[in-house]
């Protein structure tokens, strides 16, 4: 297999993963019959976007640089709060 068709595999895996994240959220929702997201969703945000920012950099496409970082302190700093959230209720 060439570079350039593994970056496409690289590209699409990233792809699948952010887009799973919206299909985990979904069926939580439909579950608990309100809008929900689990803490699932959060994963497959970081690592869809992590695997996206590579393929952004393989490509050099500065647009999708800055907005998968932008995304990825984002999907971080939510997964913190969940964190940080779940330790102060289980101490108390």
């Amino acid at each position: 297999m060439d570079t350039e068709n593994l970056w496409l595999i690289i590209g699409f895996l990233g792809q699948g993963l952010f887009s799973a994240r919206f299909v985990v959220q979904w069926l939580k929702s439909e579950r608990e019959k309100k809008s929900v997201f689990p803490v699932a969703f959060w994963y497959f945000s970081i690592a869809g976007g992590i695997t996206l920012f590579a393929y952004a950099v393989h490509r050099q496409d500065p647009v999708f640089i800055v907005g998968q970082l932008t995304g990825l302190f984002i999907y971080l700093r939510n997964l913190y709060f969940v964190i940080y959230e779940h330790k102060i209720l289980k101490t108390e």
